[in-house]
């Protein structure tokens, strides 16, 4: 996948992420999770993997397990490019 076309997947992605996380992922989801503007490409991998395996998050993890799922593996890399380059 080109470099453009991943920006632009992972920006439409983040459609449904920027409901609780804000445009710019400036907000903590629900009051309650961290903020994720500033996260590194591989931070945001983790975490998105964690929730589909159950071995990352506290008091969101079901939320965003839900969120999570349908994501393969290309998508959960368009979306953390995207989510870097959030300021």
């Amino acid at each position: 996948m080109k470099n453009s076309d991943s920006s632009s997947e992972g920006k439409q992605l983040f459609l449904k992420c920027a409901g609780c996380h804000g445009q710019n992922g400036e907000k903590p989801a629900l009051g309650k999770s961290l903020v994720i503007q500033g996260w590194d490409k591989q931070k945001t991998i983790d975490a998105l993997n964690g929730y589909k395996n159950d071995t990352y998050g506290s008091v969101m993890k079901g939320v965003m397990k839900s969120q999570v799922l349908s994501l393969n593996d290309s998508e959960i890399e368009a979306l953390a490019e995207y989510i870097s380059t959030l300021k």
